[in-house]
């Protein structure tokens, strides 16, 4: 099933509702939001459905309890049911919200957090996010997709025990804190590698240095942020110990200040799922 209609100037471009099997404990509901701007889930708890935002072309940046984290371009952010959460996208992404009424196996104990989606689940979600799919065919892939989540490990070292993927590790781990200030020699030292070796492994990798990598990751993750943050906060949230020093920085990779950026790219909302079944949790409890 597939429903679309006209959107605000506020709304996102276009949603996608496809539900399968919806009413009973084994059904899924895969909602694909696509926008030209900032996209924000505002600050609400879901009190009947579990839910996985993931965006397979961006990042996602995720408020809970008062704590911010990101998400690095392909993983899921996993929330269960009556949990307080915001998330954002920045623009010009494409975002899918996977709505289960059962946790995952794998996710069991995990109340939100990061997750890895592995190729299948990747593939399936996009797959029965089409309109006309067989809902048969659905609710079996729905199985393979909750077969198909992990909880990431934060021990870089443990995600390069085979020895490869060095420069993707320390990428995933900045995705996850940009203001992390570890720099290129600490991060080597944690992987037991010569920062030769990690900073060859981002030229391999990402076509660029270590240090450029941080940087376009942090300005990626403020332009998502501006559109309900001051410029002043996401400086520090994206790592800047001086404001003047980020607003250079962005106004030198995008041509115009991060406030200018901020006015003329406002946040499309995306509203409650399900009307009186989800709770708005006041801004200051969702900021702590």
């Amino acid at each position: 099933m597939s429903i679309r209609g006209q959107v605000a100037r506020e709304d996102p471009i276009a949603c996608d509702a496809f539900g399968y099997g919806l009413g009973q404990l084994a059904g899924i509901l895969v909602l694909h939001y696509r926008t030209a701007g900032p996209l924000g889930f505002g600050a609400v708890r879901q009190d009947l459905l579990h839910q996985l935002y993931w965006s397979p072309d961006g990042m996602l940046s995720a408020v809970r309890g008062g704590r911010s984290c990101f998400t690095a371009p392909g993983e899921g952010f996993w929330v269960e049911q009556a949990v307080g959460h915001e998330v954002r996208a920045a623009e010009r992404q494409s975002v899918y919200r996977i709505c289960l009424r059962e946790v995952p196996e794998p996710l069991i104990g995990l109340r939100a957090g990061h997750v890895a989606l592995g190729p299948d689940a990747k593939r399936l979600v996009q797959e029965i996010a089409t309109p006309g799919y067989d809902e048969r065919r659905a609710l079996e892939a729905r199985a393979h997709i909750m077969g198909d989540l992990a909880p990431l490990t934060a021990d870089i070292a443990e995600q390069c025990a085979d020895g490869k993927g060095f420069a993707r590790s320390v990428a995933r781990a900045m995705s996850h804190d940009p203001a992390d200030p570890t720099r290129l020699d600490e991060w080597a030292a944690r992987l037991h590698i010569s920062p030769k070796t990690l900073q060859r492994d981002f030229v391999r990798e990402f076509g660029t240095s270590f240090t450029r990598h941080r940087t376009l990751l942090r300005l990626g993750v403020a332009r998502a942020l501006l559109a309900g943050e001051p410029v002043c906060v996401v400086a520090r949230r994206v790592g800047y110990s001086s404001v003047s020093a980020f607003v250079l920085a962005f106004a030198k990779e995008y041509g115009c200040p991060p406030g200018r950026y901020a006015r003329t790219h406002p946040a499309a909302t995306v509203r409650p799922l399900l009307g009186a079944e989800t709770t708005r949790t006041p801004r200051s409890a969702a900021r702590g």
